[in-house]
């Protein structure tokens, strides 16, 4: 354990922003797995709902720094091409 006040300071804010990183995926990954689901289960009004929550998940996680921006755009893609599978 650090002696130095502000290195404990850091460690303390360090936890805290783990925590804070972590929730954040874990929502993000649940709302692109709601839209898979929905995808699966050919519900396009709800997979268009779905969607929109996912990639505003990814959008928001890609602006913090938590995911890659080409990796969160590569998701989007990824989930727009499904979306219109089910659309078409």
């Amino acid at each position: 354990m650090a002696n130095i006040k502000s290195a404990i300071k850091r460690v303390k804010t360090n936890d805290k922003r783990r925590a804070h990183n972590a929730a954040m995926k874990s929502s993000m990954r649940t709302a692109i797995k709601n839209f898979e689901t929905k995808v699966a289960n050919n519900d396009a009004e709800g997979a268009k709902d779905a969607f929109l929550v996912a990639t505003k998940k990814l959008d928001k996680a890609a602006g913090k720094g938590i995911l890659h921006k080409n990796a969160a755009a590569r998701q989007k893609s990824r989930l727009a091409k499904q979306l219109n599978g089910v659309s078409a």
